[in-house]
């Protein structure tokens, strides 16, 4: 009576296209459990997936071969452009400051552990692919693993004579080791470095008091008489900085206005500042003292709106273009886009989705409304054109055959590379034609937990499929203690010049660790380990660069000496 039910749900060597989505479903499902049972402050995550999958592969369970292709370089694709619209903007922002040092650090510890692949290829007879599966395990690294089984796949394109071993294998024996050496050694070094890290917190905020430049308004009254009957542009272009007056309020007057450059000062005028800090701090010192007026904050006629850009017709356009002061006598104050503020120039590009701050009538503001969209209903819709025309063009970025004298096939970017960077670019241009980077936080983090479940799935049940015996064949416990030497040996390194030499904080250094073997669950646990969010910030800035050396190391490795 319920052989329908026992044939969805129990093992087919052979399963059909329904059979093969249940899998996947019970996969994810039960991997989604588990990584949320906590293990003290240690929760998996998503990444349980993977073991889940590894089960259901060792009893028996199967997924037909062109659906487990297809899940597990799509799932691949969704997860890496998420990651590349997320970080994006910090990405290229970081490199003006620390980030440039954090990535060198990063990148120097993905190369140290190619380094000792290299070494283990010569000395211990594994094949190539295997010990980079024991790689990409070790340093947890899931576009690594894809790029080296899509590398695999071309030399087989081009040679169908030639046999590979399956790096999944190495990859699911390593695996834990990776996660749990990477919390272990932050464990480790936090106490034989004697880390405090509310000492650690107090650091890190002194340094960043000069490096923070947040957005301030200031009020201030005009008492230079050197001023006195000069324009608001001359008295801006001999300040030299950029600083933007929201308003101005003549002496004796409770009339405010949003002022044009070409107004004259007058003594005792009450000026609104917006800038970074120091900026408004020397412009009031230059031309008076700050003020305690209430009028000129408390003005009936003048309102301010925030609006999001949304209407095609202005993406791409200048403020300049707009000309929104003259046209409808309202000033924008400040530019949000991914987190940051912005000082409006003139020559500013609007992106979809930036939020501009204005300050005029509410009749003005009503009209300005209508042309630049401000449909925050829309932007809580995913624009399925410019998704998936970003991700076509990762796809034929990650497809360019890029040939190298000497290699046995081009190299190509791949499913894990392509993507990322075509997500960075779009992130930090804010678009190419239709294709903009602009997706709320929600869609985004829904996109990469559903790519890596579905990678992981489709890994973990192929890899599962004779596990215990590969384990046994290919005498794990060795495996285990090759990829001991790739987890430990440059994140020992990395502790050591990281503190030492180039004096990087230690809740920082935590999230570089993390993001250098590209691992959520480490970055999880230290957050709450260290009790701190910074280790996010440090994870998310060298996470991109690192991903890329990944899968070129992973890819090069396999062509040179496979």
């Amino acid at each position: 009576m319920f052989d329908w039910l026992k044939a969805l749900l129990l093992p087919a060597e052979n399963p059909t296209v329904t059979q093969s989505i249940v899998v996947i479903m019970l996969a994810v499902g039960s991997g989604i459990f588990f990584g949320r049972l906590k293990m003290g402050k240690i929760t998996f995550g998503v990444s349980a997936v993977m073991f889940t999958g590894l089960l259901l592969g060792h009893f028996g369970y199967r997924i037909d071969e062109g659906i487990l292709n297809f899940i597990r370089d799509f799932g691949l694709i969704l997860f890496v452009y998420g990651i590349g619209l997320q970080v994006g903007p910090s990405f290229f922002s970081s490199f003006r400051n620390e980030g440039l040092k954090f990535n060198i650090l990063a990148v120097s510890t993905v190369l140290f552990g190619g380094l000792i692949t290299v070494v283990l290829f010569k000395t211990t007879g594994l094949k190539m692919e295997d010990l980079v599966g024991i790689m990409s395990g070790s340093v947890t690294n899931t576009p690594g693993l894809g790029a080296a089984k899509n590398t695999i796949e071309e030399i087989k394109n081009s040679f169908p004579e030639r046999v590979f071993n399956d790096p999944t294998i190495g990859y699911a024996i390593t695996y834990p080791l990776g996660v749990f050496g990477i919390i272990g050694t932050i464990i480790v070094s936090k106490f034989l470095l004697k880390i405090d890290p509310e000492i650690e917190m107090r650091k890190f905020r002194m340094s960043k008091i000069n490096s923070e430049l947040p957005l301030i308004h200031k009020k201030m009254r005009v008492t230079n008489s050197l001023y006195f009957g000069k324009t608001l542009h001359d008295t801006i272009k001999s300040f030299g900085r950029n600083i933007v007056i929201s308003r101005l309020k003549h002496s004796g007057s409770e009339v405010v206005q949003s002022p044009t450059l070409d107004v004259h000062l007058r003594e005792r005028d009450v000026l609104m500042v917006v800038g970074l800090e120091k900026d408004v701090d020397d412009f009031v010192a230059m031309l008076g003292r700050p003020s305690s007026d209430l009028f000129i904050e408390s003005d009936s006629e003048i309102h301010n709106k925030n609006i999001f850009v949304t209407k095609p017709s202005v993406i791409h356009k200048k403020l300049s273009e707009l000309d929104l002061y003259n046209t409808y006598d309202l000033k924008v104050t400040r530019v949000f886009r991914a987190g940051r503020e912005i000082l409006p120039r003139p020559s500013l590009e609007l992106f979809y989705g930036d939020k501009l701050r204005v300050i005029g009538s509410k009749e003005a503001i009503e009209e300005v409304e209508k042309i630049i969209g401000n449909s925050e209903k829309k932007l809580l819709e995913p624009d399925f054109l410019s998704l998936f025309g970003g991700l076509l063009l990762g796809v034929i970025l990650g497809s360019i055959p890029i040939v190298i004298p000497s290699l046995p096939v081009p190299i190509k970017l791949g499913f894990a590379a392509g993507p990322l960077i075509v997500a960075l670019l779009i992130s930090r241009y804010g678009g190419i034609s239709f294709i903009h980077s602009y997706i709320n936080n929600g869609a985004i983090y829904f996109m990469k937990d559903l790519g890596i479940c579905l990678f992981f799935a489709a890994v973990g049940i192929h890899a599962g499929d004779g596990f215990y015996d590969n384990f046994v064949k290919y005498n794990g416990w060795s495996w285990l203690l090759f990829g001991s030497a790739i987890t430990f040996i440059p994140l020992i390194t990395m502790v050591i010049v990281g503190r030492f030499f180039m004096k990087i904080n230690f809740l920082q250094l935590a999230g570089i660790m993390s993001g250098s073997y590209t691992d959520p669950a480490a970055l999880s646990f230290s957050t709450n380990y260290l009790d701190s969010d910074v280790p996010i910030q440090s994870y998310a800035q060298v996470y991109p660069l690192v991903t890329i050396f990944r899968i070129f190391v992973a890819s090069l490795l396999i062509l040179i000496f496979s």
